[in-house]
């Protein structure tokens, strides 16, 4: 009990309402007082938490307890009531409370785990230790039980009160997990389901038609939508549409093409698949390449695409691997799914032997690598044969990458061989006779984000392999093989294999979703809040998965520090951005500081920053880094459709990107020549921004530690150390160039102090 013999000030009673003339009057109103607050509080605070919190210390972990502080300001009642506490008494007391087991037990029932009664007490304890004015009520408990008037247990509702304000989650726990509810994502998309749309899959490999039939009744219907996985596919769409009387628009992240103008669109639109629009309703939509909806980092596109479109007719193009998925998604918005099937227009042999030697190729082979270090070598040992070869990669600009299919395709251009990645998979029309797997093995980022290096899947190997021979080409018959002997069988069983059939579509928290979460943890940081959102989740595991956020939350990590509204960051961390290439995240990080600070980003601040003008290349790492610069473009491009007023100078650098295209395709046209000049070192390479190199050292001697163990033996040895780091991103011109002067002076400093032999080395900084 509270004891009743200590002396209240009366200005305090008077503030209190209360004013007493007796010593006994006094002392019933410091009872009354004290008591009925105490009572008050302590019952309002041990009341059991609305929702029990699940004790998986591996989602608890997640939340980030936010610090408490007093406030110096407040009259330090508990000192008038009971005099100050001293400090060392206090932290025994503490000690105590924590101590009890009956403690542990309680605040496990009112919803705190191991990790968050330990995060809690070692805050509490630090809120009462240096807090200069307790709360009266906690400072008058903890002061009786000093002086024996009360127990240890009695801090309880005062360490529970602490721990809602240290974890803002445990009392919206149940709110959290409502909204982290994704089991029925159709019901988001409330247009769509009011209509009864008409479900059509067209079921085929590479090079069966399925596509152009779609395509046809997509130019043929009153108003059409169309989306595709790559911006190359959809301009491709939107050039045909046109050329055959369909007024047709384009959208992708980074363009809109308006044919009769932007205040009067077209009926049709080609765009890319996130871009489509929910919100818009038409009669016909396409999506190609459904299969993609287990990608694991854009599966969310295609899944938002057929829920969400409100068509009356919605045609699906893709591998048959997908048919059973999508009938159960269809099920469960109540709508039959008719498939029409399709079987190659033309036949695909394989080999029965490899190509063994660069010196079996011939017209119309097509070799392709998995890695910029083999493209770079099997190019240049071809051309140092006499024959001339095409290049495409997928880090390539769009323009450079159609200018050398056109100068492939050309049955009058002496160029005869194509060397390329998977890129050739799909978005252009190549006229290949025989495909060639340089290698197998691919890196790949599997289901918890990680990177591995394995063989390229039954899908992939198919759909490569597909593009020898296609219909409507010079070539008749399309052939398969591989370079090493060892790998035709693989190759072999790998396309006597149908697609994995597909049992889950991707899914991705959105941004109005995240708002929300962040109006109950407002402290939380955006990358924290996705990882409580996914820890949280509650998904149809039978139907879906949730998309790896490890793109996003890189993002929103390296700009955590700058000041930015939630939905701007959102919108920031879904820029479509390479996160291995420094330079790029090095300007995204610019353009973010720029914004929180409303500052328009111009073409003449974009100039200064990306160095331009820029020369032609002279060595592969220029090229690296033009390629580097475009990918800068294409990023101000996109953040100028969001944000409109602080990126107005869309149309200047659109021109600056076709002129940045025709430098880059002059610099793959004289690749072997930048490689031998690289070799040579005779060129110092660019000038990048200044703290490009502090922030590429950084971030990829992270990345190194994470994914050391993920590199196998089979990546170690394969080229040049300079062509694998410059390959990943690695690298930059000015590091490069340092480290060139750093190992020179380090070579004479050796020359010079060889004779003495009591001279120290000097290591490289």
């Amino acid at each position: 009990m509270i004891p009743t013999t200590r002396r209240i000030s009366e200005s305090l009673l008077r503030r209190s309402g209360i004013l007493c003339t007796t010593l006994q009057d006094r002392c019933k109103c410091e009872v009354s007082l004290i008591n009925n607050r105490y009572l008050r509080i302590g019952a309002y605070l041990a009341q059991p938490l609305r929702g029990k919190k699940d004790d998986s210390t591996t989602i608890t972990s997640l939340f980030k307890p936010v610090p408490v502080k007093s406030n110096p300001d407040d009259i330090n009642v508990g000192v008038e009531l009971s005099g100050a506490l001293n400090k060392a008494d206090l932290l025994k007391v503490l000690n105590q409370f924590y101590q009890r087991k009956e403690i542990k037990v309680l605040a496990m029932e009112h919803g705190l785990d191991s990790y968050l009664q330990h995060q809690t007490f070692i805050s509490f304890r630090r809120y009462c230790l240096d807090a200069e004015t307790l709360p009266a009520d906690l400072h008058v408990v903890i002061s009786d039980i000093m002086q024996g008037a009360g127990h240890v247990d009695d801090i309880f509702p005062y360490f529970m009160r602490h721990a809602k304000q240290t974890f803002p989650h445990i009392e919206c726990m149940d709110d959290l997990k409502k909204i982290s509810d994704l089991r029925t994502p159709a019901n988001w998309y409330p247009l769509a389901r009011a209509k009864t749309r008409k479900i059509i899959f067209h079921a085929g490999p590479t090079n069966s038609g399925k596509t152009y039939h779609a395509l046809q009744r997509f130019m043929t219907a009153k108003s059409g939508l169309y989306c595709g996985p790559l911006k190359l596919l959809a301009a491709e769409v939107f050039n045909k549409s046109n050329t055959n009387g369909t007024p047709c628009d384009l959208i992708t992240g980074e363009e809109k093409n308006f044919v009769k103008g932007a205040d009067n669109p077209s009926n049709h639109i080609s765009c890319t698949v996130e871009m489509a629009n929910t919100n818009a309703a038409c009669e016909v939509a396409v999506i190609d390449e459904i299969q993609l909806m287990k990608d694991p980092g854009r599966g969310w596109a295609w899944t938002r695409a057929l829920l969400g479109l409100p068509a009356d007719e919605i045609h699906l193009c893709g591998e048959a691997a997908a048919i059973d998925l999508v009938r159960s998604i269809c099920i469960t918005t109540g709508e039959d799914v008719e498939v029409r099937r399709y079987k190659r227009l033309t036949p695909l042999e394989v080999e029965e032997s490899a190509l063994k030697s660069l010196d079996n190729v011939v017209a119309g082979d097509c070799i392709v690598c998995f890695s910029k270090n083999e493209i770079y070598s099997v190019s240049r040992s071809i051309e140092s044969r006499g024959i001339e070869v095409a290049v495409i990669y997928g880090s390539l600009p769009p323009g450079t990458k159609l200018a050398q299919a056109a100068k492939f395709n050309d049955i009058n251009n002496p160029c005869k061989v194509l060397i390329a990645t998977d890129a050739i998979g799909m978005g252009l029309n190549l006229s290949i006779r025989r495909i060639i797997f340089y290698s197998l093995m691919k890196p790949t980022i599997n289901e918890k984000g990680e990177k591995e290096i394995d063989t390229i899947p039954v899908s992939s190997a198919l759909q490569i392999a597909g593009r020898a021979g296609r219909y409507g080409t010079q070539w008749e018959k399309g052939y398969v093989t591989t370079f090493r002997p060892d790998d035709l069988s693989k190759l072999q069983h790998l396309l006597s294999q149908e697609p994995e059939v597909l049992t889950q579509a991707g899914l991705h928290p959105t941004a109005d979703q995240i708002e929300l979460y962040a109006y109950y943890l407002p402290d939380s940081t955006l990358s924290n809040l996705m990882d409580i959102f996914v820890s949280l989740s509650i998904v149809d595991n039978s139907l879906y998965f949730m998309c790896n956020l490890d793109d996003f939350k890189f993002l929103a990590d390296i700009i955590q520090h700058i000041p930015l509204p939630l939905r701007a960051r959102y919108v920031f961390c879904c820029a479509p951005i390479n996160r291995k290439i420094p330079f790029v995240c090095t300007m995204f990080l610019k353009f973010a500081r720029q914004y929180s600070k409303n500052e328009t980003l111009t073409f003449d601040w974009l100039c200064q920053n990306i160095g331009w003008p820029v020369a032609a290349p002279r060595t592969i790492i220029d090229l690296v880094h033009l390629e580097a610069v475009f990918d800068v473009l294409d990023l101000y491009l996109w953040f100028s459709y969001r944000f409109m007023d602080l990126l107005p100078d869309g149309d200047i650098v659109r021109d600056t990107q076709k002129e940045l295209d025709a430098v880059i395709q002059e610099g793959i046209v004289q690749l072997t020549q930048l490689l031998k000049t690289s070799e040579s070192g005779s060129n110092n390479g660019a000038v990048l921004a200044p703290d490009e190199d502090h922030f590429a050292l950084n971030t990829q001697k992270n990345k190194y530690f994470r994914d050391s163990r993920s590199v196998t033996a089979k990546t170690l040895g394969q080229g040049k150390l300079t062509e694998r780091l410059l390959a990943q991103g690695l690298l930059t011109p000015s590091m490069l160039n340092e480290l060139r002067r750093e190992w020179n002076q380090f070579t004479d400093d050796n020359e010079s102090s060889r004779p003495k032999k009591t001279g120290r080395k000097r290591k490289l900084k």
